[in-house]
């Protein structure tokens, strides 16, 4: 990704040095840009040389792994450095690391910048969305190169933006990884309802993917879906989707998400639900072993007895995937929100809307409705709450009942439809039975409670008055 990213740099016309630990990845680099158009990159072997290869005030990019070598990588190139120069880490790295890297720099008269880049690979090489955050000054030195860089997208512009102070890149770019989760896992479970309860074909599901691409789905994401289910196994017979092992990797970001999310109190069931779903896939021994102890419960047989009409099973799946990843956006931009008003950011969700809107993986037709939310009431409460998607929730709300209550009674898991539906119901309700659970809790803790009926703080000796009754 760094390789592709200074090539990306190096075609805009911004002659760039490169430098990495190992000599044949830097000879690697340079060799593709002479073959991509003798592009102006030049590679070097030694961190001094590197550095002092650079214009003053230097500006150096790194896109290493999280934690332990972007210190190492600091410490390394920030001792042939100067006052004034800057650093920009470019990777997914916990904003909290570059805060305090921040300051360790300002100490030593450096500048410092935290700048989430998403695309992979080819986002990077054709144009990324950007999401830098640290010092204003630092990115007022780049910015007319982040804003060639950056993907570009028409009466919108580039996605690149300055996000804000302290670690907010970071952070905004950690939560549209978790976003990434949920829409990855809705995906999923929609292939799952069409492949194991309505029996589609690999031949079909490309040609319903392929067509859900051309509506409000419209996105990368059910784009490359689409392609995968498309490519037969060059090994093999067959496609090649179905001998990939159901086991899902992942980097940490989906995780830091929902820990933000717990400790901020902001509900993220979809997120979290994904999250669980990488979990319980990395237990594939032990899910094979379930499968034959309950074989014999007949749980095998509940597939096979359901029929559907799948035409209209395939439309009432598109609409409970667009209903579910509104929920999954909403919860994501309420996360956002909430970490923006603690530590003082400022952050304007509609314009991350905008710089998602290109390059970036969750890249959709999608996040130009969320810009106009938000452009509509900057002060939006919740996504579902805006009168076009709230219309849109209504609308599809049915189609949307049916596919979870369908993949329930077939013995299908659809966490993440399921846990968004809970969390329409629960936040569209002007009543929860909360009410319970708080008398559960003052009755055996005596945490008190409020009253709708009048003000104040209330305490009741509820097992004494219990057993009084019973006597």
């Amino acid at each position: 990704m760094g390789q592709n990213l200074a090539l990306n740099i190096a075609e805009k016309g911004f002659p760039i040095s490169v430098y990495n630990r190992t000599t044949s990845k830097v000879d690697e680099t340079v060799e593709r840009a002479k073959r991509e158009g003798n592009l102006p990159l030049y590679g070097f072997h030694d961190p001094e040389s590197f550095v002092n290869s650079i214009q003053k005030p230097r500006v150096i990019v790194m896109l290493v792994k999280a934690g332990a070598p972007v210190d190492d990588t600091i410490k390394t190139l920030s001792a042939y450095m100067e006052k004034g120069d800057c650093i920009i880490d470019g990777g997914n790295e916990w904003y909290e690391n570059t805060e305090r890297r921040q300051k360790a720099m300002l100490e030593k008269g450096l500048l410092y910048l935290g700048m989430g880049v998403s695309g992979g690979e080819e986002g990077a090489r054709n144009g990324p969305s950007m999401m830098p955050g640290g010092s204003f000054e630092v990115y007022k030195y780049i910015e007319d190169i982040l804003l060639k860089v950056a993907a570009q997208v028409p009466d919108s512009g580039p996605c690149v933006t300055y996000i804000g102070e302290g670690g907010s890149g970071n952070f905004v770019k950690m939560v549209h990884n978790g976003i990434e989760y949920g829409d990855m896992q809705l995906i999923a479970e929609a292939y799952d309802v069409l492949k194991s309860v309505g029996k589609l074909s690999n031949e079909e599901l490309h040609k319903v993917f392929t067509e859900w691409n051309k509506g409000e789905l419209l996105s990368f994401l059910v784009e490359i879906t689409a392609d995968i289910f498309g490519i037969k196994d060059d090994k093999g017979e067959g496609y090649l989707v179905d001998k990939v092992l159901d086991k899902t990797g992942m980097k940490g970001t989906g995780k830091w998400t929902v820990q933000q999310a717990a400790d901020l109190s902001i509900a993220a069931p979809t997120i979290a639900s994904s999250l669980d779903a990488r979990f319980l896939s990395g237990l594939k021994e032990e899910r094979v072993q379930a499968a034959e102890v309950f074989k014999s419960g007949g749980f095998s047989d509940i597939l096979s007895e359901q029929v559907v009409d799948k035409e209209k099973l395939i439309d009432d799946v598109r609409k409970a995937l667009y209903a579910s990843k509104i929920c999954s956006y909403a919860q994501g931009m309420n996360l956002i929100r909430a970490k923006s008003v603690e530590k003082g950011w400022g952050l304007k969700l509609g314009e991350l809307a905008r710089i998602w809107k290109g390059g970036c993986i969750i890249r959709a037709v999608f996040l130009d409705r969320i810009k106009k939310a938000y452009d509509r009431n900057p002060e939006l409460s919740n996504l579902l709450v805006d009168p076009e998607f709230a219309k849109e929730i209504i609308e599809r709300q049915t189609a949307w009942r049916r596919v979870v209550c369908l993949a329930v009674s077939s013995g299908v898991s659809t966490p993440g439809m399921s846990s968004s539906l809970a969390y329409f119901d629960s936040y569209r309700r002007e009543r929860l039975p909360a009410n319970l659970v708080q008398a559960q809790r003052d009755y055996f803790g005596a945490h008190t409670y409020e009253r709708t009926d009048m003000e104040g703080s209330f305490h009741t000796e509820w097992f004494k008055i219990a057993r009084q009754s019973k006597y």
